[in-house]
């Protein structure tokens, strides 16, 4: 794909598409506008912003965060952004979680010394059908419906709403090409300008689109290996080997092996 085709695309992305809201992440004052809009809180302060934050999980999958933030008050923030709606949002936002709060958690850490999480996930359409720009989803006691509280903050925002609030007002900005607010989103207004508009903008997206392109075809290639390698161990187990040699000739790990036998009752060792 060329320079040409490249900056034409870039004039179709906004903020909730990844490859734009990557760039336009790079700066903690857009991270602390979006973060201020969205908790209503114009006092927060983000001390520490990352973008595509990777978690590995040795022992399951790891997870790439959008962006993870640190407050002063110390609690993390991860903002998530997805624009599609083929995937089960609220296990995606609690697998998030318990990645998330096992990375930042000291070994030997006291439970009460766990620090706060907020998770706020931001999509296009809105997937609960509830016609409301924010959804606040609180812990509650069935039999009482008192509401307790362990730490974890989930607020789910879409584009799709509009009811007159900042955010959705934000959301518009997020999700339509042309929409601007310089007053209210001063950052995320003039961010998202450069990098549609801008020459050096839309060249800095020119590059990003292009390294992610690459990463992607290496992606893709390990993925085709790993499926090789899953197809091997089944080849091997319906052959009658040891799962011990199945994992000696396949380097995957033994829980996976395992995982395939027990597909394939299978249980010879």
């Amino acid at each position: 794909m060329n320079s040409q085709t490249y900056a034409q695309k870039t004039k179709l992305l906004n903020p909730i598409d990844d490859d734009f809201l990557k760039k336009m992440a790079e700066d903690i004052l857009f991270c602390q506008e979006v973060i201020r809009t969205i908790l209503e809180d114009d006092t927060l302060i983000v001390l520490e912003s990352h973008t595509q934050h990777t978690i590995k999980n040795l022992q399951g999958r790891s997870v790439i965060l959008d962006i993870l933030c640190k407050s002063g008050t110390g609690r993390i923030i991860n903002v998530e952004v997805q624009k599609g709606n083929g995937i089960d949002h609220q296990k995606r936002v609690r697998y998030h979680a318990s990645c998330i709060t096992a990375n930042i958690t000291d070994t030997g850490s006291k439970f009460q010394d766990i620090p706060d999480l907020c998770i706020i996930y931001i999509s296009k359409l809105d997937f609960f059908r509830e016609g409301k720009t924010v959804y606040h989803i609180d812990r509650i006691i069935r039999e009482t419906g008192t509401i307790v509280e362990n730490g974890l903050q989930e607020i789910y925002v879409n584009a799709a709403n509009k009811d007159g609030s900042n955010t959705s007002k934000l959301m518009t900005v997020f999700a339509e090409s042309n929409a601007y607010d310089d007053e209210l989103f001063p950052v995320t207004s003039k961010r998202k300008r450069y990098f549609k508009e801008d020459e050096k903008g839309v060249a800095e997206m020119c590059a990003i689109m292009d390294e992610i392109r690459e990463e992607g075809k290496l992606e893709g290639r390990l993925e085709g290996k790993e499926e090789m390698r899953l197809e091997m161990a089944e080849n091997l187990l319906n052959m009658g080997f040891s799962i011990s040699k199945i994992i000696q000739a396949t380097g995957l790990p033994p829980k996976t092996v395992q995982a395939i036998a027990d597909k394939l009752h299978q249980f010879t060792e």
